[in-house]
């Protein structure tokens, strides 16, 4: 198959993957905000959207740890470009298959550590493990677990905040105030996934373009175009709406009230953020998630169904052999064909 042909492959599977990211991850920015009641299922989608291409558009320090910090790009440069191309596209038909079939369990799962995994089995399975810079793998692999705990802790801290400061407020005022309140934080949420997540299929389509190129200034100075097509994707799969991640993040975990919602929004948002401006890759799915356990634990343990985070974690964990196992498979019976 001709190079360009792959070219177009890659961007059009990347594509697929802002999407799909969409349909998961960015489901998450609305599920607290719409479970709470606060904001109605269609307004909250569009401005999910909006605000996830807003993110999207704005810094790419993940989309260059995405491109070029995974596998060593010196090594990648060396490769025949089929050969490269061939990885990138195992890795995202890895992560588009699993992102799809969890959306559709109603899992919220982490289309971030998915790619990230299957990218490195791909490059692992044509070219060996030496390729995978294992630094950066560790910063992300401390990142799993330290996003939901501090999700977690921040959720659960700002919600013992929330209610000492506001103790004696009237519930009917506090459900109008924290109603408006979270028009905000469902905007800084999305905004935040935007700016992590949504940095992704920029940074997919970026390294094709270098690949395909030569052009290594291209991560300098990244073509205007590739930021929007990819921020468009994001918004598209937030705009279609994951309903069934929004219904167990949003629902079925803990009853959520709109000060409930604005504690998970704005905890699991400042995480996302610093995380972003860090360049490390972040799960927006842990991230709210755990801020949302962390948030009904401050009502009593049982107010959270702990049978339904455990399939989600369960989800979180096989995530990583799930997408490392379909992009080796997938790298394999590539190498056959191209």
């Amino acid at each position: 198959m001709p190079e360009l042909a792959l070219l177009i492959v890659v961007i059009a599977a990347a594509i697929g993957f802002g999407v799909v990211n969409g349909f998961n991850d960015a489901a998450n920015s609305v599920a607290a905000s719409i479970g709470s009641r606060a904001i109605s299922p269609r307004n909250g989608i569009v401005l999910a959207a909006f605000c996830d291409f807003a993110g999207a558009a704005t810094g790419l320090a993940v989309a260059r740890t995405i491109g070029k910090g995974i596998l060593d790009p010196e090594i990648v440069k060396s490769l025949p470009v089929v050969t490269a191309f061939l990885i990138v596209i195992s890795a995202l038909v890895a992560v588009i298959i699993w992102g799809a079939v969890a959306t559709r369990l109603g899992l919220p799962v982490s289309i971030t550590h998915g790619f990230v995994t299957g990218l490195a089995a791909a490059g692992a399975s044509v070219v060996g493990w030496h390729v995978v810079i294992w630094h950066v793998l560790e910063r992300i692999g401390i990142s799993v677990v330290a996003a939901p705990t501090l999700g977690f802790i921040s959720g659960f801290a700002l919600m013992v905040v929330l209610l000492w400061v506001f103790r004696r407020s009237a519930p009917a005022k506090m459900r109008v105030v924290f109603s408006r309140l979270q028009w905000l934080t469902t905007a800084f949420l999305a905004y935040s996934h935007g700016k992590n997540d949504g940095q992704m299929p920029i940074g997919v389509i970026t390294m094709a373009l270098v690949i395909y190129t030569g052009r290594v200034e291209l991560w300098d100075s990244i073509p205007w175009w590739v930021i929007v097509i990819s921020a468009l994707a994001i918004s598209f799969g937030t705009l279609v709406g994951g309903w069934r991640v929004i219904r167990t993040v949003g629902i079925k975990i803990t009853a959520l009230q709109p000060v409930h919602g604005f504690a998970v929004q704005a905890s699991a948002a400042t995480v996302i953020e610093i995380a972003s401006r860090l360049g490390i890759p972040v799960s927006t799915t842990h991230c709210a998630t755990a801020a949302t356990m962390g948030v009904g634990a401050t009502k009593r343990l049982s107010a959270v169904r702990w049978g339904v985070t455990r399939r989600i974690v369960l989800a979180w964990v096989l995530t990583f052999p799930i997408c490392g196992a379909l992009g080796w498979i997938m790298a394999s019976l590539l190498k056959l064909v191209l």
